[in-house]
């Protein structure tokens, strides 16, 4: 099963678009986490940052973390956050490590480099490769709004070159923030049904209806609502990941 279909099918079984985001750093933690809201999301993303910081305590967590979910919730795909882009012989050792040594399902990467360097991304059928596009944070635009000359900002020249030459094995997705609406709804009408993961939902600012209202595809779907402190730091993760899928739904 690809990660676009395993995803697709845990968007339908459990009638949810919520990514959490673990970014703890830790497997005792985690553990807590997916065990309290799988009934509620459709995919997990794991910051590779935190556990990084950890040294090789937290590389061992990461992998702990990956095949606890594998063998508990095997239902819930699994996002690397670790925003690769790099040459292609580096890449080749970057897919390695976390598709095969890992075992994640999707890996969020740069497209500075250009379609040649991701290649060996691109070239993992049933991986999900997950291109910044127009990230969430405040300074995005300045790199990201600039003009192409085409009177394209760099934003939508990624989308479009994306759609157009990168997607030729359907495992392509975009991040486009939650706290720039009216860019997510333009790149919505650049790539069609495509998946986009959509962060910056609550503490960086990014409003629910708006999000959705953009970012819907033809099906109802087609977006990945990214959620990380405000569920894994909450009181009771499970209700908030519940309350967040059920707020998303009321506005589908």
């Amino acid at each position: 099963m690809t990660f676009i279909e395993k995803l697709d099918a845990a968007v339908s079984k459990n009638n949810s678009l919520v990514c959490v985001g673990l970014d703890q750093g830790t497997h005792e933690f985690d553990k807590i986490i997916l065990d309290a809201t799988n009934q509620y999301v459709c995919v997990y993303k794991l910051n590779f940052a935190f556990y990084e910081a950890n040294g090789v305590n937290g590389w061992s967590d990461l992998k702990k973390t990956v095949e606890y979910l594998k063998k508990n919730h095997p239902q819930i795909p699994l996002i690397a956050d670790a925003k690769r882009g790099d040459i292609g012989s580096t890449n080749q050792a970057y897919a390695k490590a976390i598709f095969d040594e890992l075992g994640f399902d999707a890996v969020t990467v740069n497209p500075y480099v250009g379609r040649e360097g991701l290649q060996p991304f691109l070239d993992r059928a049933d991986n999900g490769i997950i291109i910044l596009c127009k990230t969430s944070n405040p300074g995005s635009g300045e790199f990201q709004d600039l003009s192409t000359g085409s009177r394209q900002a760099l934003w939508q020249k990624v989308a479009e070159n994306v759609v157009r030459d990168w997607n030729k094995n359907h495992n392509c997705l975009l991040v486009v923030g939650a706290t720039y609406p009216e860019e997510l709804a333009q790149v919505r009408k650049i790539v069609g049904d495509m998946t986009l993961l959509v962060p910056g939902i609550g503490a960086q600012g990014g409003e629910v209806e708006a999000t959705v209202k953009a970012g819907l595809n033809s099906k109802k779907a087609g977006i990945i609502i990214n959620s990380s402190r405000g569920i894994i730091f909450a009181d009771n993760p499970g209700l908030a990941a519940k309350t967040l899928r059920d707020t998303i739904n009321q506005n589908r």
